[in-house]
């Protein structure tokens, strides 16, 4: 390069004096700040266009929230209560009966007197028969080999009569309960299926998470019966739940002590209404 184009050449066209600047890396520096400067436009507008998509999905979201209302129904599986049985106190031990007094003789040990001396004389071979001898006279019943009574056990041996069950009992707590075909899940399908959960916002319902809990009577044919709610949140939520439950097939009945039975269920619906 001449010498008086040295000071207002590029240092880039100094770097690459007497070198094949077709080769790639001399074009590549030379544009280094144009693509730089290229970059941070298109980095800065995408971002640009990224927030103001943010902004107007968020307005236009906001509006339509304010519109929605959304009610949910939850079927919740069931457990029965289960109750501790107080076991009864123990029977009071029997009084204790004293044996009867068997008649006795005294024994009156030999002595020799003359007759005019004797003051009572000795009972007769007869009487002593049937009587025990013993040191004092006692009254009583006739000696039969009658022994005392022996206490077993202290009186714990006690032999109970079963009482008969009634027919129409209603158990609360069972040995097997009573179940729907196909289980648990077929049960909590059917009333998802059946049940009508916007039946709480329809009624005017305010937002909140009711509860309601359903108690119904499987009988030993598997029929159910007796249908009533134990809650009372209103607005139409206790009538919906008993009428699904009304609607609903045979159950497998109850089993206890080997036999069906007739026997409660509780089954809770969840409805819940939320709004913002």
């Amino acid at each position: 390069m001449e010498a008086n184009n040295i000071l207002s050449a590029d240092i880039l066209d100094l770097v690459f004096e007497g070198r094949n600047k077709d080769y790639g890396a001399y074009e590549l520096r030379k544009t280094y700040n144009k693509r730089i400067t290229r970059a941070l436009i298109i980095t800065a507008s995408l971002a640009a266009l990224a927030l103001l998509g943010s902004i107007l999905s968020s307005a236009m979201k906001g509006k339509d929230d304010k519109k929605l209302k959304i009610n949910e129904m939850t079927i919740q599986d069931v457990r029965q209560d289960e109750k501790k049985e107080t076991p009864p106190p123990p029977p009071p031990p029997p009084p204790k009966q004293e044996p009867p007094k068997v008649e006795m003789k005294q024994f009156t040990p030999p002595v020799i007197k003359k007759d005019e001396e004797v003051e009572q004389p000795p009972p007769p071979q007869e009487e002593l028969k049937e009587v025990k001898i013993a040191e004092i006279s006692q009254e009583g019943v006739k000696d039969e080999g009658i022994v005392a009574p022996t206490v077993i056990d202290e009186g714990k041996q006690i032999v109970e009569v079963k009482k008969e069950e009634d027919e129409n009992h209603i158990f609360e707590k069972v040995e097997i309960d009573a179940s729907f075909p196909g289980g648990d899940s077929r049960w909590r399908r059917f009333l998802e299926t059946n049940c009508n959960g916007q039946v709480a916002s329809d009624n005017g319902a305010p937002e909140g998470t009711f509860t309601t809990v359903i108690q119904f009577v499987v009988d030993k044919e598997g029929n159910i019966s007796d249908v009533r709610s134990l809650t009372n949140h209103g607005y139409g939520m206790e009538e919906e739940a008993m009428r699904v439950i009304k609607k609903g097939p045979k159950w497998i009945p109850a089993i206890q002590n080997g036999r069906q039975v007739k026997a409660y269920r509780r089954q809770p619906i969840t409805f819940l209404v939320t709004g913002e």
